[in-house]
């Protein structure tokens, strides 16, 4: 049964694949996003730290960080649903980070924020203390692995501190997910769940259609690959797997949940951690509960994982951030057995996404998105939207890349710096930091 309606097939509706559905049916066209799960949100973006920092490693992601933040602080606002519609909350969090030789002493990163007008302040050890007072303030960096004979030495250089009050974090990401569902389905966008494509269909160099795991057929002329872990397999069934330079992989992380009373402020004021000095991360979660994560260290392997099969208990390496983190804040305690959970990330060679269009028209990517793209995702769907509208419209985007004006902060950014074709970016962190 063909469904000629249809003008774009969404593949995956995690946070970027339901955000782009929003922005798509927003520019008039018609949409259907197309799930494995049984419902939006249920895969990789259900376990996203959903943390919300503007702080990267380039002018354009920070660009995109802080595009992202105006959309979350007003999500209702950005949503444009009705009043009475549930909507997941954002908590406004301010984030601490450290100046380190591992992030160039936050050069670039402040480079960037006085360009595009973002808030920073330099804390001194004064201020910390005051704020977290039973914390070791000491440098315990570069971050190593907890068997590493140079775990927990400490350095005679002071840390220095800088402060983003602009932050925030999302408690309930499925939840997320599910409202861009509900304000693209407002528009007129479909949602089919528990059904995945089964092939893609192209006619001329073109898409002409896909096929779904149910049998039917859905004619169509545009599709996006927002598939995250599985973006690979959707790749290889358009017969594109040779035909970028920027790869993406898949990889098991994890994240921990602990009792740490200690990691409040001294004023009850929320405040985000990432301690480049430790190479740990974490967010308030419920009471006195802490999520936490890794930075990466010297001697940590990366998980690679397959998305078909893979244990979503934590491994015995998931304690190793919360090691380097007790190096921080001394009373945080080791348990015997660690809370917490295991999931999948979608990255790029370099950690930075891939946001392009293919050598088959219509054919477009959202990915290489996990672990630092949730905070941009709003800001991505609407990058998308431009991108293809732009290139259905006959712009050559691989010669003349399309510029495209950010519309809460009004930062204009070259989408060719997402290219699939690029050269892995040297300015990257190569880390969840982006």
């Amino acid at each position: 049964m063909a469904h000629p309606s249809i003008d774009a097939v969404v593949i995956g509706a995690g946070i970027i694949g339901t955000s782009t559905a929003l922005a798509l049916t927003q520019k008039g066209f018609r949409v259907l996003v197309i799930d494995a799960l049984p419902g939006a949100g249920q895969g990789a973006t259900s376990s996203s730290l959903a943390m919300i920092r503007t702080q990267y490693s380039t002018r354009e992601g920070t660009a995109l960080a802080w595009e992202g933040y105006h959309c979350w602080k007003d999500w209702p606002g950005f949503l444009g649903l009705p009043s009475d519609e549930p909507v997941a909350p954002f908590h406004l969090a301010g984030v601490l980070t450290f100046k380190t030789p591992n992030n160039g002493y936050l050069e670039h990163p402040l480079q960037f924020s006085e360009a595009l007008g973002i808030p920073y302040e330099s804390w001194s050890a004064k201020k910390l203390r005051a704020t977290f007072p039973s914390w070791d303030f000491s440098s315990f960096g570069p971050p190593v692995i907890s068997d590493d004979p140079d775990f927990g030495t400490t350095s005679d250089q002071p840390l220095e501190a800088v402060f983003f009050p602009c932050g925030g974090y999302c408690p309930d990401p499925q939840f997320a997910a599910r409202n861009l569902q509900r304000a693209a389905e407002s528009r007129g966008a479909q949602f089919r769940f528990n059904v995945s494509v089964s092939e893609i269909y192209q006619a001329h160099n073109r898409i002409s259609g896909v096929r779904l795991s149910s049998g039917e057929t859905i004619d169509c002329r545009i599709v996006v690959n927002a598939a995250g872990p599985y973006s690979q397999a959707v790749i290889a069934m358009a017969g594109l797997s040779d035909r970028q330079n920027i790869l993406t992989r898949v990889v098991r992380h994890q994240t921990v949940h602990i009792n740490c009373p200690d990691a409040k402020t001294a004023d009850a004021s929320r405040i985000m951690l990432y301690d480049t000095d430790v190479g740990s991360y974490i967010r308030d979660d419920t009471g006195t509960h802490i999520l936490l994560g890794s930075l990466g260290a010297k001697g940590e392997k990366e998980d690679a994982a397959d998305p078909t099969r893979f244990d979503r208990n934590l491994s015995p390496e998931a304690i190793e951030p919360l090691y380097r983190l007790a190096q921080r804040i001394p009373s945080i305690g080791i348990p015997n057995t660690l809370a917490g959970v295991a999931d999948l990330w979608d990255v790029s060679d370099d950690w930075i996404p891939v946001y392009d269009q293919t050598d088959l028209g219509g054919f477009y990517l959202a990915i290489g998105t996990s672990g630092n793209q949730f905070k941009t995702a709003p800001a991505v769907g609407a990058l998308m939207a431009a991108l293809i509208q732009a290139c259905e419209d006959g712009v050559d985007h691989d010669a003349d890349p399309v510029q495209y004006t950010l519309p809460y902060t009004g930062h204009a950014i070259n989408l060719g710096f997402f290219s699939r074709n690029r050269e892995p970016n040297p300015a990257s962190s190569l880390s969840v930091l982006g």
